[in-house]
């Protein structure tokens, strides 16, 4: 019998660890994920900036609209209602994470600042339509 309870006791310190190495494992790993994380934070906002101070820079708007912008815009042409940024990811397919969000948000912001939208209410975007 008390060979039997050697054993278990065996196993159980084995066990012990195990699951202390794969703790240990674990923790690292987390911190490992956090921080490519935090890279990719920090390059979307470089990237936003980069964007936005180009856009700033920008000769009077002579140059064409980057890709992205033609096709918020082109979601604008047959909308009479008016499209919210969440709207915009959803049918552009770019997922509805709060960054994919704020980042239509920027974009639909720098178009309305350049006159091409318009913004009636906090948040609602509506291409501007001749008055008859």
């Amino acid at each position: 019998m008390r060979e039997l309870l050697a054993q278990i006791d065996e196993r159980q310190a084995a066990g012990r660890e195990e699951a202390a190495r794969l703790r240990e494992q674990i923790a690292q790993l987390g911190e490992q994920l956090a921080a490519v994380e935090h890279r990719l934070e920090r390059l979307e906002v470089t990237r936003e900036t980069v964007l936005e101070i180009a856009e700033d820079s920008d000769s009077g708007g002579l140059e064409p609209l980057p890709s992205a912008y033609r096709q918020i815009l082109a979601l604008f042409e047959d909308d009479e209602h008016g499209l919210r940024a969440k709207d915009i990811c959803e049918a552009l397919g770019t997922g509805t994470e709060n960054r994919h969000v704020e980042g239509a948000r920027a974009k639909l912001k720098r178009l309305v600042s350049r006159g091409i939208l318009t913004e009636p209410e906090p948040g609602l975007f509506t291409m501007p339509r001749p008055t008859k």
